[in-house]
């Protein structure tokens, strides 16, 4: 996909990289730096997930499988092999890859809450093995990562802003990434699935591969989430990893931000996180879980009043600035020749 800097459309990736990176500039103190990488993990598991969750409308509950294996296989290899992360990363990637084939064929022939209902039982299945093999997985106790001082092909440093600017550099990797899809043949075969999966199978669209295809991706990217992950907190066990509340994250921040968009996760993620860590540091010795409440009331907010998250919301003003710009109809010109040439390919 070619980009044209002079197209206006470009501007506000633009701006949220700048915004990116004068951020934790802007913030010295520790604990918003946290937040920013806890926001930037998990908008790169939304990004993954909006993928198949949102453009395909698949309800998927069970990404913590693939986060758990991303990260159990960076985490082993560093542990046994001594496979530096900036290597294994990547293997943790094509395993979670790997994995989702099994997974997509159990699982794509279902609709609705049963589809739901499989992906809920596939993270717990990969909890559960890695309970049984404790021998290798090191069980429920768990273990750290060897802690080597500034050590940057372990995605460790002496100060967090490394592992923060390498995660954003994977988010926008994977926003990248569902951009091109968006405006390729893919993309509006995943829309079709998602909008009506019977009249796309009518007019020849194989949906168990349209999903599948993008399976494989979100499976990668929640795999290297899942990585960064552990990186983050030197610690990993199963129910850190493979637990039920990592695939409700991925759904959340999606939801929030506006499900089934290009940068839904990431805005749904840089609300949710920094709500939760203030909550949780303001009230939680006193009110235990408090941060799961404060996200049920957002939840219900935005289902209520703007069922297309803050998307909905940001995106009439954006697109009026937007057309308001120079080049602006020129844009909008090539997106609209961009659409009938994919539409006019052939089903997949």
């Amino acid at each position: 996909m070619r980009v044209d800097l002079r197209a206006p459309s470009i501007y506000v990736p633009l701006l949220l990289l700048l915004l990116a990176i004068v951020a934790p500039l802007a913030l010295p103190n520790p604990f918003f730096r946290s937040v920013l990488i806890e926001a930037a993990i998990f908008a790169l598991l939304g990004v993954g997930w909006n993928l198949l969750g949102g453009y395909a409308g698949q309800l998927s509950l069970g990404h913590a499988a693939y986060f758990g294996v991303g990260a159990y296989t960076s985490t082993l290899l560093l542990v046994y092999q001594g496979i530096a992360t900036v290597y294994g990363m990547w293997v943790g990637g094509l395993m979670a890859m790997l994995v989702s084939i099994p997974i997509g064929l159990a699982s794509f022939r279902l609709r609705g809450p049963y589809f739901a209902i499989a992906s809920i039982a596939t993270a717990e299945t990969m909890r559960l093995l890695a309970l049984k093999f404790r021998d290798f997985t090191f069980g429920a106790l768990g273990t750290t990562i060897p802690l080597t001082p500034n050590a940057p092909l372990n995605w460790l440093f002496s100060e967090k802003l490394g592992l923060y600017y390498t995660t954003v550099a994977l988010v926008l990797a994977a926003v990248a990434s569902t951009a091109w899809i968006e405006r390729h043949k893919l993309g509006y075969y995943l829309v079709a699935v998602g909008q009506d999966e019977d009249a796309a199978e009518a007019i020849g669209i194989r949906s168990p591969w349209v999903k599948q295809q993008a399976n494989f991706v979100s499976a990668f990217f929640s795999a290297l989430a899942g990585t960064m992950y552990v990186q983050y907190t030197y610690f990993i066990q199963p129910d850190s990893v493979f637990g039920l509340p990592i695939s409700v994250e991925a759904v959340l921040v999606s939801i929030v931000g506006g499900v089934g968009t290009l940068w839904g996760p990431v805005i749904g993620a840089l609300l949710l996180q920094p709500i939760a860590a203030v909550t949780q540091a303001q009230l939680g010795s006193t009110f235990a879980g408090a941060q799961l409440v404060v996200y049920a009331l957002i939840l219900m907010v935005v289902i209520l009043a703007k069922p297309s998250g803050l998307v909905g919301v940001l995106g009439p003003v954006y697109w009026r600035v937007l057309s308001a710009l120079p080049g602006a109809e020129i844009d909008r010109r090539r997106r609209v020749e961009q659409a009938k040439e994919v539409t006019s390919a052939s089903p997949a």
